[in-house]
């Protein structure tokens, strides 16, 4: 596009790289795969070309479906990636809203894959039926990009540079239910918890903030946590223990930090040695997969709750903003500001490694879409 989306203030790369500090201490436990049974390859098993994925620490791009469907933004556009396919669709496309309008979030309802919701940058959040590809509804409330998106069955959750929490009920016309005002800066990050009973937000303003899915717009957050010394993004909530949260910190923290969200207690914190951008638990196994910044643009894969490191996937070359994984609960995609997404079969079961996989790298290379292959192609 001839014309880029405004450059991203704050947790941008070059923020803070004073205070970057080659840690030691995460280099000296070297990876070990004696950790695990399985082969973790080392070499990504797909590369997809992603021009004009923004640089953009605040956004969240990259959703993949439980029907195997992986949409990423990319700037103006949203596009969709059937990883069974191969087949390649535009969703959507917000040029006609101005040069400098562009996608802020992506999210795909929990089941069925249908419906898609989309976070622009001036404060809607359109929801899409794919299937149809067309827009059902635009909700407003906020007054500013809407960065984050998580969803609770049919309450949608947005989160915006208006520092603002807002909880929409889908199913109705006065779609907003909650407004959540707890944070200071841009919210950056939102995550449900799987049992439906607890949202927790993180923001610029370094803090994590845990609410009641009955929360009202009166409410305050049962936690307001204020131990990480960054942009708070990175949530991912344990599918093995209830109550389990993992944060991550941006490039001043470099902090994984894990908490008991009944109790608000900490119960861990290991300093990663560089901007923590997003975490994947692995569904299979006790384990965490981390993305980086600067200096190395990593994925980094832990054994939870020692931490030992399990294993360093190396590869991009800027700095690793997204992460999704297979509805099969194999693969991890990465996004990066490098513009390519990665395909890993970090989480595969030894059991399941190469039978019955539905995984992406099970799609032939050939099969894409011609009329977007210039636009976002399969190498």
């Amino acid at each position: 596009f001839a014309e880029k989306a405004p450059a991203p203030k704050g947790d941008t790369v070059n923020n803070l790289q004073v205070l970057y500090s080659a840690s030691t201490s995460s280099r000296k436990n070297k990876s070990s795969t004696k950790l695990v049974s399985r082969h973790i390859p080392s070499a990504p098993t797909r590369i997809l070309d992603a021009p004009d994925l923004l640089d953009d620490y605040y956004l969240n791009l990259l959703s993949w479906s439980d029907t195997n469907v992986l949409a990423v933004a990319l700037s103006q556009t949203v596009y969709l990636w059937n990883a069974e396919t191969g087949q390649i669709d535009e969703l959507c496309n917000v040029e006609s809203e101005g040069p400098d309008a562009h996608i802020s979030s992506v999210s795909w309802i929990q089941e069925g894959g249908g419906h898609l919701a989309v976070g622009t940058s001036w404060g809607k959040t359109m929801l899409w039926d794919v299937r149809a590809q067309k827009q059902l509804r635009k909700m407003d409330g906020h007054t500013d990009r809407v960065g984050a998106l998580s969803w609770n069955r049919h309450i949608l959750s947005s989160g915006g540079r208006d520092n603002l929490i807002i909880n929409h009920d889908v199913r109705i016309a006065e779609h907003k239910t909650a407004t959540l005002s707890s944070h200071t800066q841009e919210v950056c990050g939102l995550a449900w918890s799987p049992d439906g009973l607890t949202l927790a937000s993180g923001a610029n303003d370094n803090k994590l903030c845990l609410w009641d899915a009955a929360a009202s717009s009166s409410s305050r957050p049962r936690f307001e946590l204020t131990d990480h010394q960054a942009a708070v993004k990175a949530l991912a909530w344990s599918p093995h223990e209830r109550n389990l949260l993992a944060t991550g910190g941006g490039t001043a923290d470099r902090c994984i930090k894990f908490w008991n969200t009944q109790s608000g207690a900490m119960l861990n914190s290991i300093d990663t040695g560089s901007q923590v951008c997003a975490l994947q638990w692995n569904p299979h196994e006790k384990e965490i997969l981390s993305s980086h910044g600067f200096a190395r643009n990593q994925l980094c894969l832990w054994k939870y709750p020692t931490m030992a490191k399990v294993k360093e996937l190396e590869g991009h070359t800027a700095r690793v903003l997204h992460m999704a994984t297979s509805p099969d609960g194999s693969s991890v995609v990465s996004a990066a500001a490098d513009e390519t997404l990665r395909f890993w079969d970090v989480f595969a079961p030894p059991s399941k490694s190469h039978t019955g996989k539905r995984g992406a790298s099970d799609v032939p290379g050939g099969a894409k879409s011609k009329k977007l292959s210039r636009t976002m192609h399969i190498r």
